[in-house]
């Protein structure tokens, strides 16, 4: 299900235009494909950001509603963050064909608590967090949900044994690792005679940075 955002077209664009639409509580975008082109338009950034902020993100499937011309569903291509406050500044929409495969990244999710934790002292490492599928845009999921809970030590899930429900195809090799069950990392303690040698050893007295001026002149001088 595509969740609605509206548009309005712009006519102007430029460093000028983007001010005065940022004063409106809008941002300048880009709409791509189609008979039309490149349409430029304005969208709210808290309307968009929430569709961005959701479980799907950027795999949001988006209903476009533009005044005087028919709706139409797009994703987000991209967009730019402003990078003090982090606030959108801009973004880009492309046309999706609801009957066209689309190539897309999406999140993996781990579930349940694997046996080898406490069974045998066993740590998940999550190797791989996304994946690349085929898949229809009304078929995109939020996300593929992996379930840990029979992960022994040194068991894995990779790829190929990833749950599908048959409406997308894994693009990923078949071999990458999604996540495994490995043993702890132990650091060796130190030798009982290298801790009395470092024990015995002197330490000279920490003395302050010496910063030559002509250095700081020099710095100064390019900055």
């Amino acid at each position: 299900m595509a969740t609605s955002l509206i548009a309005e077209r712009r006519d102007s664009r430029g460093r000028n235009e983007a001010v005065r639409l940022r004063q409106k509580g809008q941002i300048p975008a880009v709409l791509y494909g189609g008979k039309e082109g490149a349409v430029a338009v304005a969208v709210n950034p808290k309307e968009l950001s929430r569709l961005l902020h959701s479980q799907s993100g950027v795999n949001t499937l988006i209903a476009l509603k533009i005044e005087g011309a028919p709706e139409t569903r797009v994703l987000v291509k991209e967009y730019q963050l402003h990078p003090m406050t982090h606030k959108l500044l801009h973004a880009d929409f492309y046309r999706v064909a609801m009957d066209k495969v689309l190539r897309i990244t999406v999140p993996i999710h781990l579930t349940g608590e694997a046996k080898g934790i406490k069974a045998e002292g066993g740590v998940v490492d999550f190797v791989h967090r996304d994946i690349v599928i085929d898949v229809l845009p009304a078929d995109i999921p939020e996300h593929i949900t992996v379930d840990v809970t029979g992960l022994g030590l040194h068991d894995g899930v990779r790829v190929r044994d990833l749950p599908t429900d048959g409406k997308w195809k894994a693009v990923s090799d078949a071999d990458m690792l999604i996540v495994h069950v490995i043993a702890p990392k132990v650091e060796a303690e130190p030798v009982a005679a290298d801790a009395a040698a470092v024990a015995a050893t002197p330490t000279a007295p920490a003395e302050p940075e010496v910063i030559k001026k002509g250095k700081v002149e020099k710095e100064e001088e390019k900055d």
